[in-house]
């Protein structure tokens, strides 16, 4: 009998201590980086970071100017690179990404829409890399606005698993 109650516990410790991520890919062979969805163990340690936006690129130019945040594709490289460094202090990196939600503003030299292309290029610099293979599910939406003002076109929070 003790060593049923061993083993059983010996077994709840083993499968208690580390968690596991399974990415889904999408199907069809896609090679869009992002999955199809994340499935993690029970066990798993999730943080829910709150949504950052960028910082400025030209801190000479006229505050919440264009100038002052970037394009699309250069504030998404600008908030990734925060995210980079707030992730490091949380004792995590993006390989440790399974939930992202990507907040994007219309482009006013694009009429109004979101430049999802740019957001893509900065992306892929992170995500679905030799160097960085794991993708997150993903959503992108366009929205009217961010609290920075009508030139802050990016805002991106995540949801992280954080191995034991």
């Amino acid at each position: 009998m003790k060593k049923h109650i061993l083993l059983a516990a010996t077994a709840l410790f083993a499968s208690s201590s580390f968690a596991e991520v399974t990415r889904h890919a999408l199907p069809n062979n896609s090679t869009f980086p992002i999955s199809r969805g994340v499935e993690v163990t029970p066990d798993t340690t999730l943080i829910f970071h709150s949504g950052m936006v960028p910082g400025p690129v030209n801190p000479e130019a006229k505050r919440g100017s264009r100038e002052y945040f970037g394009d699309t594709q250069t504030q998404a490289l600008n908030v990734f690179k925060r995210l980079e460094a707030s992730l490091s202090d949380l004792g995590v990196d993006f390989s440790d990404v399974i939930k992202m939600q990507v907040f994007l503003v219309g482009d006013p030299t694009m009429e109004g829409k979101m430049d999802f292309a740019g957001f893509m290029k900065a992306y892929s610099k992170y995500f679905g890399t030799k160097e960085q293979p794991n993708k997150p599910a993903r959503s992108a939406f366009q929205i009217a606005g961010l609290a920075g003002g009508p030139n802050m076109l990016v805002e991106i929070e995540m949801v992280i698993a954080k191995p034991k």
